[in-house]
Parts: structure tokens; C-alpha cells; sequence
């Protein structure tokens, strides 16, 4: 899929990336390999593309473990998402990185609290400013692209069940029996940072997922402003589809039916393309998610098209104790998709 590399220059894209949990971190890794080292000349990069500047827009509505301890004490947003972005980003996942990763353990007041959480609150706390604390904090780790919470407000999230129950707090929302019809956040106009939206506006690329459909996905377009710069970006804007469904988000939902849950809430059409996995996932794993009630998520490519987003399929999938997807094929597949669409543009 790498497409021939020019002899002069090497292209470079401005990339978003938005979402939250395991699904953001692991595809920022695939991305970074794009980023070129501080101080180097990109025109004498090996890769046929760069990145001339990634940003990941981050989820913050967790209030569980260390996330949620730290936002009960200190009246604060939870560092927890934002923290793994920032190691996946690090230039040197070494020590520093390894020490932002470190739970305490033992039984007192510290214990499963995360060594970077717990810095990331004391920048909070010094700067009285979370979104510069983040700043600060991916400073110290040399991180090689921005990362912004998806609202410096401190939001609550509330599902209304199938049921007509609303249940509030992501905590409670994943741990539900009922399957979840619409999502809201508690105060509901809340805004993004006005650097979002400006790298939302100048992205050549943009991608939402993989991750959690409701809980990393679809929560940061219920910041008010943000499916709307969405709308009106002149990026490639690509969903990310997850492998698997998942226990009280995504049971039962094929892959176009995660697109229009999307639609539903954004009321907006977001999505270019749709990278979608339809490479085989084992027997075992298959039998190990199926005792949780999870399956492999059906790429039912005609339904996606007929919602006007064309498909990206082939082998995204990374297979060892879990289903993860593969990041540096994804961050190859989604480049070499932004680079193609580049060209499309530049000679109609």
C-alpha cells in the first residue's frame, strides 16, 4: 500500500487524531513513526510521507480507578487517557515513560494510583489549569505531537437506556445491563479548546477510533463545536472501526450500524472512509471473547457505502493474548489514503 516516494521532497500532513482509552494510544504509536526527530530535515526522510504535525483530541470523562479518585479529591479532569496519549507519544518510551506508567502498590492512600496521574495533578494544581498541565507534562516526557482534552470542562456523562433509565457516570454506564440509546454530557454546552477547533480546521487528516463506541468515540462530539468543525473540515476523515463489539456498548452491532450511531448523535456527516478489519480473527480468540458475549464486528461494507463512506478493508488486525489492531498498518493505510486523496485533488 506505500506509495512510490518522491525524489525531491517527502509530503507532509498535518494529522488529528481523536478518541480515547487503549484504541488512541495504540494507533498514535503507528503514527509517530511518521513524525521526523526534532531538528531533522524531512526532505531526507526515509518515509515516501510525514507527519509535519500530529494532535490528539482526548476523551475525559473516566471516573473510575486513579482517574476517578483524582477527580473526586481535586475537583479535576481525569488524567488517566490522557496519560497513556502522552507515553504512546513520548520520543523515549524508556525510563520516564516506563515511571508516568508506574502504579503504586501496598495498601495505603497511594496505592493504584499512577505515577503520572498523580503529576499531572500536581501541574494542575501548581498552574490552576488543566489543559497547560497536559502541555507541561508532554513537555517533560519530549512527546512528538500535541494532546488536548476534548474540554477543559469538567463534564459528567449520562446514558439514557433502552429502558428509558438514565444512568450518569461512564462507570456505571459501562457496567449496565441496558443497551444505551443516547448519550449526553452533564453541563451539556460545554467547548472544546480553541486550539482544537484550529487544528481540527487545518488538518489534512482526521481520524475517530478505534475505541469504545459511547465512552471514547462518541463523547468527543458531544462537545459543542466540534461536529460541527468536523463538518466543515477539508480533511480525509476516516473512522477507525473497532474489531471486536463490546460488552454494554457495542453488542450485536455490525460495522455500519457504528457509523450510524455516530450519525445519531452528531446529526452531521463526519466520515470520508471507514478503515474496517476483514481479516480473519482466530478460532480461540473468537471462543475467548464469545464468553463475554462479544464477536467479531461485521464488516458489512455495502451498508457503510450506501451511508456515503467508502470502505478501507484488509488485515488491521494484530493478534496475541487480545484483538488489538495493528497500528503501523493502520497509521501505513491511513497515510498512504491521505496522500492518495492529495493527488485526487490535485489533478481533478
Amino acid at each position: 500500500m506505500t506509495p512510490s516516494r518522491p525524489h525531491s521532497a517527502t509530503t507532509g500532513f498535518r494529522v488529528v487524531a481523536m478518541g480515547g482509552g487503549t484504541g488512541l494510544s495504540s494507533l498514535l504509536r503507528g503514527l509517530k513513526k511518521y513524525v521526523p526527530a526534532p531538528g531533522a530535515d524531512p526532505n531526507l526522510c526515509s518515509l515516501p510521507v510525514h507527519i509535519s504535525d500530529l494532535a490528539a483530541v482526548v476523551t475525559v470523562t473516566d471516573d473510575g480507578g486513579s482517574s476517578g479518585r483524582l477527580r473526586k479529591d481535586f475537583n479535576m479532569l481525569p488524567p488517566g487517557d490522557l496519560r497513556n496519549c502522552m507515553v504512546a507519544l513520548s520520543t523515549d518510551e524508556t525510563l520516564l515513560s516506563r515511571l508516568f506508567q508506574h502504579r503504586f502498590r501496598g495498601t495505603g492512600a497511594l496505592e493504584g494510583h499512577s505515577f503520572g496521574n498523580l503529576f499531572l495533578a500536581a501541574l494542575a494544581e501548581m498552574t490552576g489549569d488543566f489543559a497547560h498541565a497536559v502541555q507541561l507534562a508532554a513537555e517533560v516526557l519530549a512527546t512528538c505531537g500535541h494532546i488536548f482534552p476534548a474540554t477543559s470542562a469538567n463534564v459528567t456523562l449520562t446514558a439514557r437506556m433502552a429502558d428509558g433509565s438514565l444512568v450518569r457516570g461512564e462507570t456505571n454506564i459501562t457496567a449496565s445491563r441496558e443497551r444505551i440509546v443516547e448519550l449526553m454530557l452533564e453541563p451539556a454546552n460545554v467547548e472544546p479548546l480553541p486550539a482544537t477547533l484550529e487544528a481540527i480546521r487545518r488538518a489534512d487528516l482526521i481520524t475517530l477510533g478505534p475505541g469504545s463506541l459511547f465512552t471514547s468515540v462518541i463523547t468527543n462530539l458531544l462537545v459543542s463545536g466540534i461536529p460541527e468543525a468536523l463538518a466543515a473540515a477539508h480533511a480525509t476523515r476516516v473512522y477507525v472501526v473497532n474489531l471486536m463489539t463490546q460488552a454494554n456498548e457495542s453488542l450485536g452491532l455490525t460495522a455500519s450500524q457504528h457509523i450510524e450511531r455516530i450519525y445519531e448523535h452528531v446529526r452531521h456527516s463526519v466520515f470520508d472512509y471507514a478503515l474496517v478489519n476483514t481479516g480473519a480473527i482466530s478460532a480461540e480468540l473468537r471462543q475467548r471473547y464469545a464468553a463475554e458475549g462479544a464477536e467479531v464486528i461485521l464488516p458489512d461494507v455495502d451498508r457503510i457505502e450506501a451511508l456515503g463512506v467508502r470502505c478501507i478493508t484488509g488485515n488491521f488486525a494484530a493478534q496475541g493474548g487480545l484483538v488489538r489492531h495493528a497500528s503501523a498498518q493502520v497509521a501505513e493505510a491511513l497515510l498512504h489514503l491521505a496522500l492518495e486523496n492529495q493527488h485526487r485533488h490535485a489533478n481533478p
